[in-house]
Parts: C-alpha cells; structure tokens; sequence
C-alpha cells in the first residue's frame, strides 16, 4: 500500500488514467493517416525531439528495437520522418520528421488539446480549478512514473 493512500484510491488512480490515455491516444488525424498508437507515439518523440538517434527513441518509448524498425520503416514510407545513417558511428540512426511529419502531428497534437479543452468546459469552475490546482502534483507523479521506469 502507497503511504497515506489506501488500495481503492491507488486504483482508481491507475483506471482514470488509464482511460484519459486511451480517450486521447486516437484522433481522427492518426486515424486518417492509418498510424497505430505506436507510430503516433514515435512521430510525437520524433517531432518533439528531432534530430534524435533511434536508440534514444527505443528508450524513450519502451519499444524493442524490432518494433521501432518496422515503425520507422512505416513512418519514413508514408513520408513522414526521415531515417539517416550516423556518419560517425555506422551501427547508429538518426530519425527526423519531414514537413508533412510536424504537420500531422501538429494536427494531433491540436484535436488532443481540443478534447482536453471540451472535456473541461463541461465541468464546474469548481472542479476546474480543482484540477488546475493539482497540475504540479501530477506533473511529478508522472515524472516518478517515468523514472521508474528507466
């Protein structure tokens, strides 16, 4: 048991964010582009941190490096990153978005945000600053969830 925090609230921790980031994950932009979960979550990386080296990416994203290959292979046939060869280290990659890359994921970026935005109009002022109120303490616990798992 987490200290101060019985079993049930501990779960329903892990369930609401659970379904916040399966709600957020789909956007009608991937699903245009026929991306994957994986493929958006690889491109959002790419894009946020591009140039960036394949290994970091693997990294970063929990992905085995089989899967990232094939991802980055869809990725770069649909033209949206770019995989280039280390010229100082041949065993290593580099990936970048390509304009259309940033563009798409501008686009997911921006019906992710507008869900966010409609979800909040709907509740209270109250619950509203509730949650704008606990936006440090999440930011750590996610930064806690994403140590531990490096």
């Amino acid at each position: 048991m987490t200290a101060g925090l019985d079993t049930e609230t501990t779960q329903r921790l892990r369930i609401v964010f659970g379904r916040l980031a399966r709600v957020l994950r789909t956007t009608e932009a991937g699903l245009a582009a026929d991306l994957t979960p994986t493929r958006v979550a690889v491109l959002l990386n790419t894009v946020r941190n591009g140039p960036i080296r394949l290994s970091d990416v693997a990294e970063q994203e929990g992905l085995n490096p089989t899967l990232l290959s094939r991802t980055v292979a869809n990725l770069a046939q649909d033209g949206l990153v770019t995989r280039t060869a280390d010229d100082l280290d041949r065993r290593s990659a580099w990936l970048d978005a390509t304009a259309a890359g940033r563009e798409l994921a501008a686009e997911i970026r921006a019906q992710r945000t507008q869900a966010v935005e409609a979800a909040l109009a709907r509740l209270s002022n109250e619950d509203r600053k509730l949650i704008e109120e606990a936006l440090p303490a999440l930011e750590q616990f996610a930064e806690h969830l994403h140590r531990r798992g490096t």
